[in-house]
């Protein structure tokens, strides 16, 4: 109902805003948490009352609706006035020492983090972009809070996208997918990273978006009840045992569907794995509980179960999936406790739960992989960009993950397709120098194969043993492929730069396709006065016999380059001191610019007489008398 309101509202009073904004969310911010927020709303709407967007609506409005996308995360008062602070540097570039004085450190510096990451562009590979992408990454190190108040950001605007140009929203949406929708998930919070998918999904596909809504609207009633008589089942049962759940049922979300259809080459209607059910227990033993009531109620698909509580994801997801044959159609069903429930929808997010003492269980920010490697990436490289280097970086960040075990039981997250180098290097960079093997689960493997999930892996080393350029080009993660390549630079005499020399020829390349263009821009013109010229010369046999003036063409007759009249243009002329008469378009702006124009204007036409053609006669006789005046002068030099 939040969300509804200040994403549709027409309210503009910013006191309704306000009070309107705390009635959405009693208990949360209240004494002196209230009157900060408050407070921050109010310098909001000192530098910003009288401005307005593009789409005519105040420019407060956007920062009050990330606001309330990060109240429905609970998160701390800080992060509000964040929100609503966040872009106040567009406005005010010179205000952030007095955000600091009023609000605190900490706020200026959430505000600070975002305003560096504003300006984030995905559509072209360039370094602008790797450097971009540093720093959004990097920023979370720094503040995680600084990723929560983008992501509210980014997900307003995809809210409102409506408003901008269709080719905008096809750009916006483009780089939602790309970065902010997996970083969500990357962090846990899957509310924002489903509606972001489901967005862009909409503005990037809409007619797979549009056929997809139509389907799952088709068959509601249907799925209703075929849903409701899975969960009186459950209910039942778990009544007997004497404990009670609770259950939440759903279809799955648009993009989840949209990405089935593409994976499958199946319509919307051909799936029936799109239903879920969510069970709600107290206890973890209550979870395994369950697992057995459901599937003694229905038969579990093979290979479909997965226990993401005795090893959570990465960012800090716990829950256990199964799914089972029910009524001839499949359907997932989720159990999980209230704690990991939270945990799923709002991931790292949970640990600023404002109630304070309730977040001690929750996911912490420096528990998440990605944190960690990301401390440990600015740590080595000091900050420094490197365009493919980052774009690798992103891949490996943001891209889908395994999870890999060592003997001993500790996990390691690799990106998908890592093998053994990628695994050895991630243990530790001397492990990964020394390198001569592997097996997984027990069993040799080539180095080079890709690792599986929950594999439990092995590495094999040698004192001996060193990188190897065929070991540069098979590895997946950005930190193995670093410590390679810096290893052979360093010891290798055989080795070949590639990456460097590619970097110099496509430099190269690029400066040279950049001459290329001007040379061929160059031509275009000269080949343009070329052709013009000899179109006069030959409608006008060198500028004269074709323009008459009163009917009389025996005139040394100049015509213009700047606009190039051709026979049937309407033309005048003007008497030139060194040129004869020249001729311009009567439309030519530099003609009607010379000066003393009235008093130096002739009037001229097209001569549309035949033109006179020269017998062999003529040519053959012009053509002797210039042989003997080349004679003479010969004869005379030779004197």
């Amino acid at each position: 109902m939040t969300e509804t309101f200040f994403t549709n509202t027409t309210e503009t009073d910013p006191e309704v805003l306000i009070d309107t904004f705390f009635k959405s969310f009693p208990d949360q911010y209240e004494g002196e948490d209230g009157d900060r927020i408050r407070a921050a709303w109010d310098y909001l709407i000192s530098k910003t009352g009288t401005l307005k967007r593009k789409c005519g609506l105040p420019y407060y409005l956007h920062p009050m609706r990330v606001a309330c996308v990060l109240a429905l995360s609970r998160l701390d008062t800080d992060t509000i006035e964040a929100g609503f602070l966040h872009n106040i540097l567009d406005v005010d570039v010179d205000c952030l020492g007095e955000i600091e004085s009023k609000f605190g450190k900490s706020v200026a510096g959430i505000c600070a983090g975002t305003a560096k990451i504003t300006s984030l562009k995905v559509k072209s590979k360039t370094m602008q972009e790797a450097d971009s992408i540093r720093k959004m990454l990097f920023a979370m190190v720094d503040d995680i809070r600084i990723i929560f108040v983008k992501l509210a950001d980014r997900l307003d605007r995809m809210r409102n996208l409506r408003m901008v140009e269709p080719d905008a929203q096809r750009e916006v949406a483009k780089e939602v997918i790309d970065i902010w929708a997996p970083l969500a998930g990357r962090l846990g919070m899957n509310d924002v990273k489903n509606e972001m998918e489901d967005l862009s999904l909409k503005y990037s596909n809409p007619d797979a978006f549009q056929q997809i809504k139509a389907i799952v609207a088709q068959k509601k009633d249907e799925r209703d009840s075929y849903l409701q008589g899975a969960v009186k089942k459950i209910y039942s049962a778990t009544e007997k045992m004497g404990f009670t759940v609770s259950i939440t049922s759903r279809a799955k979300h648009f993009y989840s569907i949209y990405q089935k259809m593409r994976k499958r080459n199946k319509e919307a209607g051909e799936l029936y794995d799109l239903l879920a059910l969510r069970v709600i227990c107290h206890t973890v033993g209550e979870c395994y509980t369950l697992v057995g009531i459901v599937h003694g109620l229905w038969k579990p698909m093979d290979g479909r179960f997965k226990d993401y509580i005795a090893m959570p994801k990465s960012n800090g997801y716990q829950s256990l999936h199964t799914t089972v044959i029910c009524e001839g159609k499949p359907l997932e069903i989720q159990i999980r406790t209230e704690e990991m429930h939270n945990v799923a929808e709002h991931g790292v997010a949970s640990h600023w739960l404002y109630k304070k003492g309730t977040n001690h269980d929750m996911v912490k920010a420096e528990d998440l992989s990605i944190i960690n490697q990301l401390k440990e990436l600015r740590d080595e490289q000091g900050g420094a960009a490197d365009e493919g280097f980052f774009e690798k970086l992103r891949d490996e960040l943001l891209g889908d993950s395994i999870y890999v075990f060592t003997p001993k039981g500790d996990v390691k997250e690799l990106p998908a397709g890592s093998n053994a180098i990628d695994f050895a290097y991630a243990i530790h960079s001397a492990v990964g120098e020394k390198i001569v093997g592997a097996k997984a689960d027990g069993k040799i493997v080539p180095l080079t194969a890709p690792l599986q999930n929950t594999q439990i892996v092995e590495i094999l080393t040698s004192p001996q043993a060193h990188p190897t350029q065929n070991q540069l080009k098979a590895v997946k993660t950005g930190k193995a492929h670093q410590k390679i390549h810096s290893w052979l630079v360093a010891n290798d005499p055989t080795f070949i730069d590639r990456e460097a020399e590619a970097k110099k020829q496509a430099e190269a390349e690029a400066n040279a396709e950049y001459s290329r263009r001007m040379a061929q821009k160059h031509q275009e013109k000269q080949d343009g006065r070329k052709k013009a010229k000899k179109a006069a010369d030959a409608d006008g046999e060198s500028y004269t016999g074709r323009i008459k003036i009163d009917n009389t063409t025996n005139f040394f007759i100049t015509i213009a380059q700047c606009c190039c009249p051709r026979p049937g243009d309407p033309i005048s002329g003007y008497v030139s001191r060194k040129r004869g008469i020249t001729v311009h378009r009567a439309d030519c702006l530099t003609f009607l610019r010379i000066p003393d124009l009235e008093h130096r204007r002739v009037a001229v036409e097209w001569d549309t007489a035949p033109a006179r053609k020269t017998d062999e006669k003529e040519l053959l006789r012009r053509e002797k008398a210039k042989e003997k005046s080349i004679a003479v002068t010969k004869f005379k030099k030779q004197r």
